[in-house]
């Protein structure tokens, strides 16, 4: 890759950045639709978070991404934010328009719902929906189901006041359960989603019982390191249809891209493949 002063920048911002995918992912739709362009790691403390956004539009970028932990202290910084951003309480992505305005999106619900529809197509919004977690991640998940309107969200946190505070935010029909309620809360579900840290790797397992879950239900894990982590070994043992995390990783990176660069990019085997290292 060779950088002229005409390259189009962009980058992820987070503290640690180091282990992010996403360079992999974006340099190699630069590559694939011939764009003069670059996706570089921006290790950025908290305390420099300000001074970095502010920075984005002096240094040409056209924009950048924004992972933990500044998603929520983003979405104060930026001057325009859309309604998905507002409703989750945080920034993911960030445009610099022609005045060199930054224009703050979230774009992990939408990533979450398409990869959902694209891994199963048979999935209907009818069915009571079981979540895992009450955090930054759980939050798109729930906007992104509501927007496809999900008749019924069940939430399950370790720390049920988070729960019961999400579910108050967000509003509509989401319900805060206990953690130790998790079993009888699968009952009847036609989508389980884990978007607690459980599973990945270094923590700890995520202990889930799907005795009550119907063998119709999807069970998606938003982790991917393991790709295949316990929960969807479980699931997929008992003949569940599983979906592992990379795929909304994928998919929500499309409208960065396209909104940096104005084209829209595929999500392939080919990508995947690149993404883990093949």
């Amino acid at each position: 890759m060779i950088l002229t002063g005409t390259t189009g920048l962009a980058g992820v911002i987070g503290w640690p950045v180091a282990h992010s995918l996403s360079p992999r992912l974006h340099n190699f739709w630069l590559e694939a639709l011939g764009i003069d362009g670059a996706y570089i790691p921006l290790a950025v403390k908290p305390e420099n978070l300000s001074l970095a956004l502010w920075a984005l539009p002096a240094l040409g970028f056209k924009g950048a991404n924004i992972t933990v932990p500044h998603k929520e202290q983003a979405l104060a910084l930026v001057e325009k934010s859309d309604s998905f951003a507002k409703q989750i309480g945080a920034v993911n992505t960030i445009r610099v328009d022609e005045k060199g305005r930054l224009i703050g999106s979230n774009t992990d619900a939408y990533g979450f719902i398409k990869n959902l529809k694209s891994e199963a197509r048979h999935w209907r919004p009818s069915r009571p929906v079981l979540v895992l977690g009450a955090g930054g991640a759980a939050r798109a998940v729930c906007v992104a189901l509501l927007s496809v309107g999900v008749r019924e969200i069940r939430i399950c946190n370790r720390t049920h006041s988070r729960a019961e505070g999400m579910a108050e935010e967000i509003g509509g029909p989401l319900v805060a359960l206990h953690w130790g309620d998790r079993e009888d809360a699968a009952e009847g579900v036609g989508l389980l989603v884990n978007t607690t840290k459980l599973g990945m790797t270094g923590a700890p397992k995520l202990r889930m019982p799907l005795t009550k879950l119907p063998p119709s239900a999807i069970v998606n894990d938003i982790v991917y390191t393991p790709l295949m982590t316990p929960l969807l070994a479980s699931a997929g043992e008992r003949g569940n249809r599983i979906i592992d995390g990379l795929g909304m990783l994928l998919h929500q990176a499309q409208p960065s891209f396209t909104a940096w660069y104005g084209k829209k990019p595929k999500v392939t085997q080919a990508l995947r493949n690149h993404v883990l290292g093949g």
